[in-house]
């Protein structure tokens, strides 16, 4: 499980560099809202594509949707893909790649809070308490650092963070809803029907993208790629273990969405150092979350 979780994390982590350097190579504007929507829409189409290929190979037969998972796969595809990524695209384009993987991180309590209050899956223990607020704290640290470092404020920590309570749900509902369906196959056509979704809208409000080199080919189809993989996989360790067990899994996205970020690129001025604490506080706090082993398991 670990190898598959960390293999899931260092792909969602290389997301946050790899849209940067799409924005730039694409050259969309933070201010072109649409053409942001339509970038991630074609992306997400691609990759459920990606995903019902891949899978039905494997399982020798088409990954088809039921009658019964129509209702399942239009729920996931709003919070999984439509609400998380269209905050999360507009709010890459008003923060850095390092902020932005920190703040998401803050998925990982928002998952466990609903998990345990809104859908019974678990119990809300202390350690689950002081770790969110550990994780907080370190949200909140590098949040005020953009006031002085972003004009814009806090715009892109507040929509990165809404993006982050849209996974939150979404996690909750791939749990509850793999119990009986496929999780690679919920994963792939809500992808589809988000990223058309996305894309269609966009389009109609005047966004656009254009390809400007080969280079830009290869970055869709990379996102493409990693959301299909990781996402599918992702779910797949959601039906066989409890939301806790994978959420602690996520400690390893803002390392690696951090540490590869700086390493390619930011275009947002960052304080690293303030950053870096901020980073200790949202680990820790994923690892105390998790710290003692689930003994009231509900699900």
């Amino acid at each position: 499980m670990w190898l598959v979780a960390a293999l899931c994390c260092l792909l969602w982590g290389s997301a946050f560099p790899t849209i940067k350097l799409g924005y730039e190579l694409f050259k969309i504007e933070k201010s072109d809202v649409f053409s942001i929507i339509l970038f991630a829409g074609i992306r997400f189409f691609f990759a459920g594509v990606l995903t019902v290929i891949i899978f039905s190979l494997i399982e020798k037969k088409p990954l088809l949707p039921s009658k019964s998972s129509y209702k399942k796969i239009a729920v996931l595809s709003v919070f999984q893909t439509v609400l998380q990524y269209v905050f999360f695209y507009l709010g890459l384009a008003y923060t850095s790649g390092a902020r932005g993987s920190i703040i998401n991180a803050s998925s990982v309590f928002f998952a466990i809070f609903i998990s345990s209050v809104i859908f019974k899956f678990e119990k809300l223990k202390i350690n689950k308490i002081i770790g969110s607020l550990l994780g907080f704290t370190g949200v909140i640290i590098v949040s005020l650092d953009a006031f002085k470092t972003s004009e814009n404020g806090i715009l892109g920590e507040v929509l990165i963070l809404l993006s982050s309570v849209a996974y939150a749900f979404s996690s909750n509902f791939m749990k509850l809803y793999s119990k009986d369906e496929n999780p690679a196959m919920l994963s792939g056509w809500q992808f589809i029907l988000g990223g058309l979704f996305m894309s269609v809208f966009a389009f109609v409000l005047g966004g656009r993208i254009h390809f400007y080199d080969f280079r830009c080919v290869l970055i869709l189809a990379y996102l493409a790629f990693l959301s299909g993989t990781a996402y599918s996989l992702w779910s797949i360790l959601l039906k066989y273990n409890d939301v806790s067990k994978v959420a602690v899994c996520s400690f390893m996205i803002p390392v690696f969405g951090y540490t590869l970020s700086m390493l390619i690129t930011d275009s947002v001025k960052t304080n690293y150092l303030l950053s870096l604490i901020s980073l200790v506080f949202v680990v820790t706090g994923v690892i105390i979350v998790n710290s003692y082993k689930n003994k009231d398991k509900k699900v």
